[in-house]
């Protein structure tokens, strides 16, 4: 699950990370003074604002770092969320994946560098708390996550006839005929099953990753010499390997690649479409941003930015399979489409070991399990778990000082799945 292509620097050292309690991002004093001391300042430049232990200021604060594109929560008063906490969450117990004792609800949070975390039931909120930088008014970079959006606008356009799945994308966008997306259909976007000969290992100094970062960053300037101006001028360049349809291969640059024909076919930026058909419309209590490139196209693949609270409404959207106050905002079949999740087999081809028996579908994780549960991810720990079973929405933002998720999971998973099963016990 990708960074922020100007973000792809070295996360860690080879030492062990400070703890969540030490790295602070409040306590530690980044860029706070005026001016801030020289040893608190961060740069984009130089790649010290995404390193961490600084990357814990940074994604609360990407507005002041990165030039960004408004999503518009619309003049509408926001939607007031019913409240009904429950203080024994903190106390629900579980056992990370291989490990010999148990963990409770309120150590996971600490172990995952949580920034904030809130846990909807039923439509109520019952548990929500904020750590470091993040606070209820402010927005959050939300990585990967990003995708699920993208392709959540897709499956609407795809219920409503506006695109046809089986079409490929250079029917949409003719300026990818000659790249390896060109005879990729919009499903095989969707769900990543298409076959391109591109890194995304951010451990290789040479992967393909690092040359669509630099198309992706914001202060580029044309005929600089540094390859492809922009993410629209780097997808034209993605050649094919493999072929299209054989196995799930998660790669950021499907996600832009969806994102260029969704704004084609609708005829809308993804920042536009996105406030028109969801955010403005289901009482949202801050705008959404986009980090742009040059040319100012969103990073549809990870560069999207928003509050807790605000995540938890969609979440919530998500759940209620598409409809608000008695709205249907979302069509019931693109819900529906993505909770059936994709091909099984595909997805054991891509060597996620522990999450044996997921799916991939929309831009969404499915987990296969008992519960039906189905989640948007995002790197250093940024998740929307939804359990449909449970009639749960948990939403958690993070600055995990490793980037892959398989650095949490083995104790956030299993803590979703049990906060689910309590809840399920209570009135």
């Amino acid at each position: 699950m990708a960074a922020s292509p100007v973000a792809l620097v070295a996360q860690t050292g080879e030492h062990k990370p400070l703890s969540a309690q030490e790295s602070d991002p409040v306590r530690l004093g980044w860029m706070q003074g005026t001016p801030p001391p020289a040893d608190r300042v961060l740069h984009v430049a130089d790649g010290s604002f995404f390193r961490f232990p600084a990357l814990r200021w940074s994604v609360v604060h990407m507005r002041e770092l990165l030039p960004t594109v408004r999503v518009s929560r619309g003049s509408a008063a926001p939607m007031a969320l019913p409240y009904a906490l429950d203080p024994g969450i903190d106390k629900v117990a579980f056992k990370p994946w291989h490990a010999d004792t148990t963990m409770t609800w309120e150590q996971s949070l600490w172990t995952n560098y949580t920034d904030g975390i809130l846990v909807m039931h039923r439509g109520r909120v019952v548990y929500e708390r904020y750590f470091g930088a993040l606070g209820p008014t402010d927005v959050h970079a939300v990585m990967s996550l990003t995708k699920s959006f993208t392709g959540t606008l897709a499956a609407m356009l795809l219920a409503e006839g506006v695109l046809d799945e089986h079409k490929p994308a250079a029917f949409y966008v003719p300026e990818l005929a000659g790249s390896a997306f060109g005879d990729a259909t919009v499903r095989q976007l969707m769900d990543m099953t298409t076959g391109l000969h591109y890194s995304e290992n951010y451990a290789d100094p040479k992967a393909d990753v690092w040359m669509f970062g630099a198309a992706g960053e914001p202060n580029r300037m044309p005929g600089d010499g540094r390859g492809p101006l922009g993410y629209c001028a780097y997808l034209e360049t993605v050649r094919k390997e493999g072929e299209h349809g054989a196995a799930f291969h998660y790669k950021t640059v499907n996600s832009d690649a969806l994102g260029w024909v969704i704004a084609r076919a609708s005829g809308k930026p993804v920042d536009e479409l996105l406030a028109e058909r969801i955010w403005g419309r289901i009482g949202m209590e801050q705008d959404g941003y986009y980090q742009v490139d040059a040319l100012g196209t969103p990073f549809t693949g990870g560069g999207f930015n928003a509050s807790l609270r605000d995540l938890a409404r969609f979440g919530e959207l998500i759940r209620d399979k598409g409809r608000h106050q008695g709205e249907q905002v979302i069509p019931q079949r693109a819900v529906e489409d993505i909770m059936a999740g994709g091909s099984k087999e595909a997805f054991a081809k891509s060597g996620y070991t522990e999450l044996r028996g997921w799916s991939y579908r929309d831009m969404w994780w499915i987990t296969g399990n008992a519960h039906g549960a189905f989640m948007a991810r995002g790197v250093h720990g940024q998740a929307i778990y939804i359990d449909p079973k449970a009639e749960m929405v948990i939403v958690r933002l993070a600055s995990h000082p490793v980037a892959a998720n398989t650095a949490n999971d083995a104790t956030s998973l299993p803590a979703y799945q049990a906060v689910a099963e309590y809840l399920m016990k209570q009135q």
